[in-house]
């Protein structure tokens, strides 16, 4: 299809229907928004991103997490453009790539050694086998509802319509093997007694037990993850962290730093490489050896490699963004502008009439539909009634406030008091129109 016309609105219509032709599923992931809202972005500035037809949005979505610091910021900019002309890719050690490594062993906890890959689906895929081959176990623990990306051992028991039959769960996605039942065991988060008597159930035969620190949106309840840490070690068992999401947000040293937990490994991405692609696994140095060619041979070696991992673009874009991150304030403004959002949007829910809560924390929160205040699990999570919150999500899209309805609020460095003023504006236009 050749697009034929300048108008704004007629040429991201055109797009939209080329899209619908040549992309699988007419977009670039599980959820397309309705025809109604659905749009093309043409460029992003800062908190704001800006359609094809010209209309302008503040962005709560920022690629799914990456843009912590904005979109396009001036100093990861920069310093791409002055490493692009020295070349993309070497697959060879280069100074972008180890200066970053640097960064990262000194600012979370549990690292010795950090090993990068192109995604944190990656990341998350490669930290299970690096469990797997220092324990010489083979199965692995997750917790419902915990995201760890797209590969076949992390689909199991994601978003599930009802509390899993634990330890075993279904399987999200088709296509996953059957073989790996039972492989993959699934605990209720936030339930420390039942996620213990699984590991001491299973603790032989388990490599790792691996958790999102902040599931989702959910906030771990005080001595939860300290019962999992002390149930691991116990057992022999890899904990493993994914901050892919809570890495340098919610905190610079990530969850680890919050909420005052260490794990054996954990896993990066988004936020860590300023919105390039690239992700890292990190941990202590006994349980990363698998990696290690200089003192394992092939046959007993976690193989993890990939032709763009520690890319020279990506480990610049990073080092740049955690420049900016490590400056004295830079996290008081997620607290500021995320806890005022977090605090209106309840209060302008009740005001409509409806049981509106906000859990998470404040760089990156959810909006549920509930009247359930203390909302701990996936169990009550499914109390959130997902068409109020789609219809929401919508009427907030053609007000001009980016977001993927029913997911997460990110908070950038780059938000504003005057988009959170606008975002409250829509924010009770939105309220109003569900009355309707």
């Amino acid at each position: 299809m050749t697009l034929t016309t300048d108008s704004p609105a007629a040429r991201q219509r055109e797009l939209l229907d080329l899209a619908g032709s040549v992309l699988a599923g007419g977009g670039l992931g599980l959820f397309q928004l309705p025809d109604e809202v659905n749009l093309v972005i043409a460029e992003g500035r800062g908190s704001h991103v800006t359609a094809v037809d010209g209309k302008d949005y503040i962005d709560y979505h920022l690629g799914s997490g990456p843009a912590l610091l904005g979109h396009a910021h001036p100093e990861v900019v920069a310093a791409v453009q002055a490493q692009l002309p020295k070349g993309s890719t070497y697959y060879f050690l280069n100074e972008p790539a180890i200066r970053l490594a640097q960064r990262l062993v000194e600012a979370i906890p549990c690292a010795d050694v950090v090993h990068f890959t192109g995604s944190g689906t990656e990341a998350t895929f490669f930290a299970l086998r690096i469990a797997r081959a220092y324990t010489g176990r083979q199965k692995v623990l997750k917790f419902e509802g915990g995201w760890h990306g797209m590969h076949d051992y992390a689909l199991w028991g994601t978003v599930p319509s009802r509390p899993s039959p634990y330890p075993n769960a279904n399987p999200d996605s088709a296509g996953i093997p059957e073989a790996l039942r039972g492989q993959v065991l699934v605990a209720p988060f936030n339930d420390a007694e039942r996620a213990e008597a699984i590991i001491e159930a299973h603790g032989a035969d388990l490599a790792a037990v691996i958790v999102e620190p902040l599931e989702r949106v959910l906030v771990p309840q005080p001595g939860f993850l300290e019962a999992i840490r002390e149930a691991t070690r116990r057992h022999g068992i890899v904990l493993i962290f994914d901050e892919v999401v809570t890495g340098f947000r919610v905190a610079w040293g990530g969850a680890q730093e919050r909420y005052g937990v260490i794990p054996d490994m954990a896993t990066y991405g988004k936020a860590m490489s300023g919105g390039f692609p690239m992700a890292a696994i990190a941990g202590r140095r006994e349980v990363m050896a698998p990696l290690d060619s200089r003192v394992r041979d092939r046959a007993h070696l976690a193989w993890a490699s990939g032709t763009l991992n520690g890319n020279p673009i990506s480990a610049t874009a990073g080092l740049a963004a955690l420049d900016v991150l490590s400056r004295p304030g830079a996290y008081d403004v997620f607290h500021h502008i995320g806890g005022r959002l977090r605090r209106e949007i309840k209060a302008l829910g009740a005001r409509h009439g409806f049981a509106v809560q906000t859990p998470g924390e404040d760089a990156v929160f959810g909006v549920r539909f509930t009247e359930k205040e203390d909302l701990h699990t996936w169990e009550d999570l499914l109390t959130h009634d997902r068409q109020l919150g789609l219809r929401w999500g919508i009427e907030l899209l053609k007000r001009g406030i980016l977001n993927n309805p029913n997911e997460k609020f990110y908070l950038s460095i780059a938000h504003t008091d005057a988009d959170v003023d606008r975002t409250l504006d829509a924010c009770d236009d939105a309220f109003k129109a569900l009355k309707m």
